[in-house]
């Protein structure tokens, strides 16, 4: 599920990738566990494979989440395609979401 390593815009496996995705979560925590299984869904339903999600907890790796700013957990960051935008909760306002990662208008058409 992790994308380390991975450019931004690429996936592993040569193809073009329509959305990169970084989730921070704080363990097993009921948000954040909810946070995981509500973007998983919404990934397999509108996405299609077309991104990369990395899944940071920030108990295991407290420095990348000070590193990107992060102060509340669950917070979701969309990095590609540019502009960024994060939506923080546990992610079950799909339509949030969507509009987030840039793809809300498309999806409800």
């Amino acid at each position: 599920m992790s994308a380390q390593g991975a450019k931004p815009g690429r996936r592993t496996d040569g193809y073009a990738t329509a959305v990169v995705l970084r989730l921070y979560v704080a363990g097993n925590a009921p948000n954040s566990a909810q946070a995981v299984a509500n973007l998983e869904a919404i990934c397999r339903e509108y996405l299609n494979g077309a991104h990369d999600l990395e899944i940071i907890d920030v108990l295991e790796h407290p420095q990348r989440a000070m590193a990107a700013g992060i102060l509340v957990t669950p917070t979701l960051s969309k990095l590609y395609p540019l502009p960024t935008a994060q939506v923080v909760g546990n992610l079950s306002d799909t339509s949030r979401v969507l509009l987030a990662i840039g793809i809300g208008s498309q999806a409800h058409e």
